[in-house]
């Protein structure tokens, strides 16, 4: 079956030259984005209550542009000034990149990993007697406790943001041919928005193994995969897939 729309369950690129952009022109296909779960911050009061005083950390570990700006937040509800010699550990250079919204890059100490949360294990290392803090959501990723705890580092995380299934009650009577998956809570999302919902001809599409368990879990057909070796992005999976259905069109 030919594709002609697509979901896309985040929220819309704010660079032009998005793929998802070249997909839409090149195949004549409409691309909608609706984010299926958002961010919602904790505030001050509860991440006291998680008994985290920010004068006790010396390094903020942060994994996203979420947890950059709910660090900053709580920072400052709680009126604590941010040290000059405060040392930050992000996870990837588009991270390190967003720290320049909060402070000045030159004057600070940043230590940049490649893309993986593990990727940052030998600079960590570097600095074992650091107090570590990890601002982040109350779905941690799986494989960051280990990483740290084999480091044998001071290191405590803190919940600062929450990540929330979204109203989609307005898309009740939609109909798309494809939907795309990110995450877990996406599925979960859909299916606490719809409990009734069934697939029948809609193709799903998801990113990443815990995304695809997800899936499978919920009874859901897999028809687009990524990453693959083959099709490393969402966009160049969506793309081989709809090439291959909208032959002859």
């Amino acid at each position: 079956m030919k594709v002609k729309t697509i979901l896309v369950s985040q929220p819309e690129p704010k660079v032009e030259n998005s793929p998802y952009f070249e997909l839409q022109q090149k195949h004549k296909v409409k691309v909608d984005f609706r984010p299926f779960i958002h961010v919602e911050g904790v505030s001050a009061k509860d991440v006291r209550l998680q008994k985290i005083d920010l004068n006790n950390y010396t390094a903020i570990i942060l994994t996203s542009k979420n947890s950059v700006d709910h660090f900053f937040r709580v920072a400052e509800e709680m009126r604590y000034k941010v040290p000059e010699g405060l040392k930050y550990f992000c996870q990837s250079e588009a991270v390190a990149f967003y720290l320049q919204k909060y402070v000045v890059y030159r004057k600070r100490k940043i230590y940049v990993g490649q893309k993986d949360f593990a990727d940052m294990a030998p600079l960590i290392k570097k600095y074992k007697d650091e107090k570590f803090l990890l601002p982040a959501s109350d779905q941690l990723n799986a494989d960051v406790p280990p990483v740290l705890d084999n480091l044998k580092v001071d290191w405590t995380v803190g919940t600062f943001y929450k990540t929330v299934m979204s109203d989609l009650s307005d898309l009740a009577d939609v109909y798309y041919d494809v939907l795309a998956f990110f995450s877990p809570t996406g599925i979960k999302s859909l299916f606490k928005n719809f409990p009734d919902f069934e697939q029948n001809n809609t193709r799903i599409a998801v990113f990443g193994s815990t995304t695809q368990k997800e899936a499978l879990e919920h009874g859901l057909r897999i028809d687009i995969l990524a990453p693959t070796p083959e099709t490393p992005s969402m966009t160049m999976a969506l793309e081989k897939y709809i090439a291959e259905a909208n032959k002859g069109k």
